[in-house]
């Protein structure tokens, strides 16, 4: 499978906001964002381009891609599952991505970004329902219990993205139980309960073209 390995900050950077691929960082002011709030490239300063609504529409699909660490291939997949299934289709894909086990397990705060989750998963350190799970795209259920496996649970990863969510509850479609490493899928996320930057609704117009 293949696996985006160039440098996350030129992503916000591309997009001209943070989308916090890198944890805390983005929060310092070490933030790419913060230093360089320009696009990426010789003359990502003095570019200065009138955006089509093509370009508005790629923009959305680009953002959202990223902020799930989705390729081209994989992604559109998705939207062709959501195009056929019930309910408003923007809103129906990103249900799904939302489902992926590796966003779950970020969600709970067992990883501090999606890209660690990615790799707790792959590492066969996460379990649903008793049994354990290596794929990161694996789509969860409602009542699906999600748990970090009992000799992964004092990973540094692991206690340091608990220490540092501390206080902070999971979104209200999950049930988090800190002291087991563990939670559960309580119901499908609502739109209003997914907290991306993007408009699914742009990502539709295009890939409906």
């Amino acid at each position: 499978m293949a696996v985006y390995h160039d440098a996350k900050c030129r992503l916000c950077r591309r997009e001209g906001m943070k989308l916090f691929l890198k944890a805390t960082r983005c929060n310092t002011d070490k933030c790419a964002m913060e230093r360089r709030g320009y696009a990426p490239g010789e003359h990502g300063k003095s570019r200065r381009v009138k955006e089509t609504n093509y370009g508005q529409q790629l923009r959305e699909k680009q953002k959202a891609r990223r902020i799930y660490g989705i390729l081209e291939r994989q992604f559109r997949g998705y939207f062709a599952k959501a195009a056929t299934s019930k309910g408003v289709t923007g809103e129906t894909l990103l249900q799904m991505l939302e489902s992926r086990i590796d966003n779950v397990v970020f969600r709970l705060g067992f990883a501090p970004n999606r890209a660690s989750a990615r790799q707790l998963v792959r590492h066969g350190h996460v379990k649903v329902n008793g049994r354990k799970v290596d794929i990161p795209s694996y789509l969860l259920n409602v009542g699906d219990e999600i748990a970090i496996r009992d000799k992964s649970r004092q990973l540094g990863v692991v206690q340091n993205s608990l220490e540092s969510r501390k206080g902070q509850s999971a979104p209200e479609w999950l049930e988090l139980n800190p002291e087991s490493v563990s939670g559960r899928v309580l119901s499908i996320p609502t739109r209003a309960s997914i907290p991306v930057p993007v408009n699914e609704q742009l990502i539709v117009e295009l890939y409906s073209k």
